[in-house]
């Protein structure tokens, strides 16, 4: 007999027991009196012959399809956004469901089109993603289904939705500096207008407070990647009272502040400190030394909004929408170091 070509009655007569005795025991059917002995007995006989679930069989039953659709712009070709997939699809597959990921690549035709597609797949819930922490303005054709928003938010919160505490992150990010004694601390800030930006000055500003630091808007400086984190470094490091530290809005910003200080002669983390965000591996753990980095929890908000989608498939309707900030968790490397004076 091959692999998962078992039937109910193949494991029944293995175990010796009725094949509704078995439904039962691999359905978890609540309420039926079944000895804890008889219940081993069916699992060792599903598992000695591979037994694997008839879906299309159980979906007719409970009028499911055991899929979720994960609906993207460009999600699955970001290197560092891709773990968003990878947690839903770990999560949906430990529940038994199948993830069908699309991605429209911010074409609204094709968005439109993949969503009827999953739709036409009666797929049980959406997850519809984005690439960066942004406010959308959810299609009509969500409203067919269970919907769960990831790295991203309506603006009327109708649908659940979860996002990286931005805030959060960038207080904790000068929270590190501040506590290795630095009080000149720069801000290699975006100058994209998108949601992060303000929320990462908020709690740029609000460590700053906390450490009783005054801040001071001449230790911004906008750019964006690299060549605006070079730009914006030489900036602020060739001034007389140049920041002892900088926290930089993206690693890829901080690799053009790591060009800036090595071409002033500074080096990090003993003349200069430096704290990045995102932890995008292939630059934060590539450069020397080391970054150090808040690290976006793509992972865990894909394994949430799984999570939350599936209790609103459970839930129905009724249920009020919940609104998740998941900690971005500080990645300890070798940028940051006390300041000269202080050592």
């Amino acid at each position: 007999m091959g692999a998962g070509t078992a039937s109910l009655r193949d494991v029944a007569e293995l175990a010796g027991v009725s094949i509704t005795t078995v439904s039962h025991v691999l359905n978890d059917v609540p309420g039926k009196r079944i000895a804890a002995k008889t219940r081993q007995r069916v699992r060792s006989a599903a598992a000695q012959l591979e037994y694997r679930p008839n879906k299309l069989a159980q979906g007719l039953r409970s009028q499911r399809s055991y899929s979720l659709g994960f609906v993207s712009d460009l999600v699955a070709t970001t290197p560092y956004a891709v773990r968003m997939v990878l947690g839903a699809q770990e999560a949906a597959a430990n529940l038994g469901y199948l993830l069908f990921l699309v991605t429209s690549g911010g074409d609204q035709d094709l968005e439109a089109q993949q969503l009827r597609a999953l739709l036409d797949r009666q797929v049980d819930g959406l997850l519809y993603a984005s690439m960066f922490h942004r406010v959308v303005e959810p299609p009509a054709l969500l409203e067919a289904a269970p919907v769960v928003l990831l790295n991203a938010r309506c603006a009327d919160g109708r649908y659940s939705s979860v996002l990286p505490d931005e805030t959060g992150g960038a207080w904790a990010a000068v929270e590190e500096l501040a506590r290795q004694g630095h009080k000149r601390i720069g801000f290699l800030h975006n100058e994209l207008d998108i949601p992060a930006r303000s929320l990462r000055m908020r709690g740029y500003q609000e460590a700053l407070a906390a450490h009783g630091i005054d801040f001071d808007p001449e230790l911004v400086w906008c750019g964006e990647d690299a060549p605006g984190g070079y730009a914006a470094a030489r900036e602020l490091l060739d001034r007389p009272e140049c920041p002892t530290a900088l926290f930089c809005f993206t690693d890829r910003m901080a690799m053009g502040a790591y060009q800036a200080a090595q071409e002033l002669g500074l080096r990090i983390p003993h003349d200069l400190s430096i704290v990045g965000f995102d932890d995008q591996e292939v630059v934060s753990a590539g450069l020397r030394p080391g970054l150090t980095t808040m690290a976006l929890p793509h992972y865990e908000m894909g394994r949430w909004a799984v999570t939350e989608l599936m209790k609103r498939i459970d839930a129905g309707s009724d249920v009020p929408p919940t609104h998740a900030l998941l900690d971005c968790p500080l990645v300890h490397r070798e940028s940051v170091a006390a300041p000269r004076e202080a050592r």
